[in-house]
Parts: structure tokens; C-alpha cells; sequence
């Protein structure tokens, strides 16, 4: 079922305006009456460093993420408070080393169910994977299971030096919602190395919250977004002009100006830097989202971003037509 948030809502929080998405969100779930048995997920250290970036990914688009395993593979969704942005990793069961879920029908039930969709609490999953590094060197495997008995998902990390490190997280039911955008319709693509966009951010400052992404058929320009009572004596405003060779796919079939969140970005960036998976763009006009996406042949990522509306060009657009109307009635 698809259920429509307000096409255009505008709040404030702290001299910063946000959009939310323009999305339709699909529900997933529509069960409440199963188990699950989620028997055992292994992953191996330089897995494990993967999957320990994805987590600190859905940590920077909000408080809590849904941990939604299927047959197929283990997905992560994430949105954020004001649904202005959604994150979305899967993991194919070809990432793990050994991946089983399966969900046990209830009595009440004559046919087999889906799996249970849990939602964690970031900040309980978070110390867990907190130094990637350190996993990856000192950590052998990793399993993840649950138990149909309460509601708990256990990791378990077996060190080299034979110690066993045991997290019992306690998790709620939740129905996982999906943002429907279809990317493939979007005039703008751009595909570069996560490298890449990753020395871009590295000279915007960490309390630079919006950034400017604008092309041409030309070039590509990356700058600080500043609102217009801005004392640009005391702001430090950072603009990076980038050439359509530097990207492994360029194609801009409308000029744009969109801006968005940069935090949000940093952490599908760390995370697509550890599977070296180039990053693509999708985009059309401001008000309209951007996607910022990876995909392999065991994981894919899509972040699903809000930008900033054009106000001014959306009022001019409109004067004309009020006016017209006006003369009409006049006549």
C-alpha cells in the first residue's frame, strides 16, 4: 500500500530549512502474527569492516535503522525523523561466509511466513562496530543470530586471541517502509570512484551542513550552500569545479542547481570507499530528490536525499498565471 507524505512542507530548525522527500513510501510488511530464526549470519574480518561501515552509514541518517533479513540477503533501512532522508544497504547471502534465515510459522498460521523486520537503536549497535580498523585486524568472525524465544538479536565476535565477545540487543517488531523514486527517469547521471567525491567533501568544513551540486554540459561544481544574510566576512565558502573526464559516466540532459544535506553523504561515501564500488548521481531539478547510489554483485546502497525547492523561481512561475487569470476575470 502506498501511502503519499505532504507533497510540499517546510520547517525550521535552526535558521535551516528542510524538504522532505517528494516520495510515495511503501510499507513491507503487513504481518504481525510470526517468528523468526534467524539461525546464524558469519562474516569474516575484511566482510566485517564492510558491514561495520554500513552501520556507521544508517548512523548518519538517523537514531535507529531496521535490521530486515530475507531469503535473499540482509537489508538495512534507515529514515530519518523528517523523512528528508532514507538509506537502503543489502547484502546478498554471497557476502556472508554462512547465511540461514528462516521464520517458523506460528500454530494460528497454516502457511509459512516472512521474516520478522527488527528495528535497533543505533546507538546500541553502534559500540560494537565503533573502530573498523581494529575489527579488521583483531576480529576472526563475526555471527548474528536471534532466538525465538525473546526478542534479542546476539553478536558474537571471535577475536584472534581466542577471546569471544558476546552483545544481547534487545529489538522492536517494526513494518520497514521503502522510498519509491525511480532513479532511471532522472535527466542527470553522474558516476565517479568513491575516491573521488571523497577528496571533494575533505575541504568542506565538518560544520558545513548543505552543499551545492551544479552542472552543465560542461562542468560539474561543487560549493558551500549559504543563505542570503550570510556575512560572507566571517564564512569560509569552498567551490570545486570539476571537468566531465574526471567522472567514469557523465550525462546531463538539463542544467541543475540541487542542494542537500552533506552529512548524510560523508557515511555512504566511508562506506563505498571500503567495498570500491564507484558511486553514481541521479538528479533532475531542485524540490526533487537526489539518489546516491553504489551496486555490486553481493551489496548495493541507495541514498535517497531531499533537496532545497527553488521558492523564488516557484513564485515567478506562478505570478504569471495568477495574472492571467486576473485579466480573464477582468474581462
Amino acid at each position: 500500500m502506498l501511502s503519499p507524505i505532504p507533497s510540499f512542507h517546510l520547517e525550521k530548525h535552526e535558521k535551516r530549512l528542510t524538504f522532505p522527500l517528494k516520495l510515495f513510501w511503501r510499507k513491507l510488511r503487513g504481518i504481525t502474527c510470526f517468528s523468526i530464526d534467524l539461525k546464524c549470519i558469519s562474516c569474516h574480518s575484511v566482510s566485517l569492516a564492510v558491514f561495520g561501515r554500513a552501520v556507521h552509514a544508517m548512523a548518519r541518517v538517523s537514531d535507529e535503522f531496521c535490521f530486515d533479513p530475507i531469503d535473499r540477503g540482509l537489508a538495512l533501512r534507515s529514515v530519518n525523523s523528517s523523512r528528508s532522508a532514507y538509506a537502503y544497504v543489502f547484502f546478498s547471502s554471497m557476502f556472508f561466509q554462512h547465511y540461514c534465515s528462516t521464520a517458523a510459522p506460528q500454530p494460528c498460521q497454516k502457511e509459512k511466513q516472512l521474516s520478522l523486520a527488527c528495528k535497533l537503536i543505533i546507538k546500541s549497535v553502534l559500540p560494537i562496530f565503533r573502530c573498523v580498523n581494529v575489527l579488521e585486524r583483531h576480529v576472526e568472525k563475526c555471527n548474528i543470530y536471534t532466538d525465538d524465544k525473546d526478542h534479542h538479536i546476539t553478536f558474537q565476535l571471535l577475536c584472534r586471541n581466542g577471546i569471544v565477545k558476546t552483545h544481547n540487543l534487545a529489538f522492536q517488531e517494526c513494518d520497514p517502509l521503502q522510498a519509491v523514486f525511480a532513479k532511471h527517469m532522472c535527466p542527470n547521471v553522474l558516476r565517479a570512484h568513491s575516491r573521488l567525491l571523497a577528496d571533494i567533501m575533505v575541504h568542506f568544513p565538518t560544520s558545513q551542513e548543505e552543499v551545492t551540486l551544479s552542472v552543465t554540459p560542461t562542468r560539474v561544481c561543487f560549493k558551500s550552500y549559504t543563505e542570503e544574510d550570510t556575512d560572507f566576512t566571517k564564512t569560509m565558502v569552498t567551490e570545486i569545479q570539476l571537468s566531465p573526464d574526471e567522472f567514469d559516466y557523465f550525462q546531463v540532459g538539463v542544467d541543475s542547481e540541487v542542494t542537500f544535506c552533506l552529512r548524510e553523504l560523508r557515511g555512504l561515501l566511508a562506506f563505498s570507499e571500503a567495498t570500491s564500488v564507484p558511486v553514481s548521481i541521479h538528479f533532475d531539478m531542485p524540490g526533487k530528490p537526489v539518489a546516491f547510489s553504489i551496486e555490486d554483485t553481493v551489496l548495493e546502497a541507495s541514498f535517497i536525499l531531499a533537496t532545497l525547492s527553488d521558492i523564488r523561481s516557484e513564485m515567478a512561475s506562478q505570478e504569471p498565471a495568477c495574472f492571467s487569470q486576473m485579466q480573464e476575470r477582468l474581462a
